[in-house]
C-alpha cells in the first residue's frame, strides 16, 4: 500500500442558530451518500477563510462572518475519495444575519438526485456522532456537544 502523495486541504463552518441547533450537510455525489458539516475543498490563490465564505454562498446563497477559528485536523486522515490525499480540516465558526428556514429532520438519500445536497439542524448534545460520515467531522461533533453539555 502506497501512502497518500497530496494534501486535500477542506474548510467547514460550524454555524449555530439561536436554538442550539447546528447546520448539518446531507449529500450524495454518484452512489456515495453522507452527511457532514458545510464547506469544501480550499481552491488555489485563496484562503481558508475565504473557502468558507465561498462556500456558504455557492451552497446556501447567504453571507457568512468568521467568528473565530474552532479546530485544524491534527493526526493524519486519508481521503475517503482519493486514496492517494491526506486530508486537513479547517474549521471555524461562523455566524450569519440570515434567518434560514430549514428542516430538523435527516434527509432520505434516496429522495436526491445523483448529485444532491440539503441542509438540516441538529441540536447540539444531541448530535449523533456516527451519524456523520467522517472522522474529523465526528470529533468536532464530540468537542461541540461536550463544550455546550460539559
Amino acid at each position: 500500500m502506497s501512502l497518500p502523495s497530496k494534501f486535500n486541504i477542506r474548510v467547514y463552518g460550524l454555524l449555530i442558530n439561536e436554538h442550539n441547533e447546528i447546520l448539518i450537510s446531507d449529500e450524495q455525489q454518484n452512489d456515495f451518500r453522507f452527511s457532514k458539516f458545510p464547506g469544501g475543498g480550499l481552491e488555489f490563490g485563496e484562503g481558508p477563510e475565504d473557502c468558507v465564505i465561498r462556500e456558504f454562498k455557492e451552497e446556501l446563497d447567504i453571507e457568512i462572518q468568521i467568528k473565530k477559528h474552532y479546530y485544524t485536523t491534527g493526526f493524519f486522515q486519508q481521503s475517503a475519495f482519493f486514496k492517494d490525499h491526506q486530508i486537513i480540516s479547517i474549521y471555524y465558526m461562523v455566524s450569519s444575519e440570515h434567518c434560514l428556514n430549514i428542516s430538523t429532520v435527516k434527509t432520505r438519500f434516496e429522495n436526491l438526485a445523483e448529485k444532491g445536497q440539503v441542509f438540516r439542524w441538529a441540536r447540539i448534545g444531541e448530535i449523533n456522532l456516527e451519524e456523520l460520515n467522517f472522522p474529523i467531522d465526528q470529533l468536532v461533533a464530540g468537542k461541540i456537544n461536550n463544550e455546550y453539555y460539559s
